[in-house]
């Protein structure tokens, strides 16, 4: 999938050049920028290598309420009130966790990403679905996302704090950070990571 973005420009007719350019430069302005989406891993693909003990994964879609819609929700954005995809990993009658689905804004373009979790709503795995921007995919990389194995409620989970920055990556780290720092949250205050 392809998504264009338009990139201004600037005409300064401050030389001869350039004022007989001018005409051409005005409508040539803008120029398209194409920002290709790349596709690295579906939330199965997801669940199935969080939870290779799995004998059974199920969707679930978790409708959150008014309270936890704000907790879900990225700072000073309306509260998400839509149904949150997750997945179930069983084995037999056990829960052993889930994957939770979800999207954050890098600088322009949607994120999307999967946080494993177990039982106990403790991070297994944060995984980059598909990438849209045209800088800052350095948060697919294993090294950064494996800083939040292990993470849990209990922790900070920001970045400055417990998990590093990568320049040049600034606002897709943060953003991504902060989406699993909702998402840990809200599973750990509602139980939503064991649900029976």
């Amino acid at each position: 999938m392809t998504s264009l973005r338009w990139l201004a420009l600037p005409v300064r007719p401050d030389s001869s050049a350039a004022s007989a350019l001018a005409g051409v430069a005005l409508l040539a302005a803008v120029v398209p920028v194409s920002v290709e989406a790349a596709t690295y891993a579906t939330a199965d693909d997801v669940a199935r290598r969080a939870f290779p003990a799995a004998t059974a994964f199920k969707d679930v879609l978790v409708t959150p309420t008014p309270g936890d819609a704000a907790t879900l929700s990225a700072p000073g954005a309306p509260p998400r009130l839509g149904p949150v995809r997750t997945i179930e990993a069983r084995q037999g009658d056990t829960l052993l966790g889930r994957v939770v689905v979800d999207a954050v804004v890098g600088k322009f373009e949607l994120i999307d990403y999967a946080v494993a979790l177990d039982a106990h709503a403790r991070v297994l795995s944060v995984e980059i679905l598909t990438y849209r921007e045209g800088h800052g995919s350095e948060v697919r990389l294993a090294a950064w996302r494996n800083q939040f194995v292990g993470k849990t409620a209990a922790d900070p989970v920001r970045i400055g704090g417990d998990i590093s920055n990568i320049s040049g990556a600034t606002l897709s780290c943060t953003h991504v950070t902060d989406g699993v720092h909702r998402i840990v949250a809200w599973a750990a205050a509602l139980g939503k990571a064991t649900p029976s």
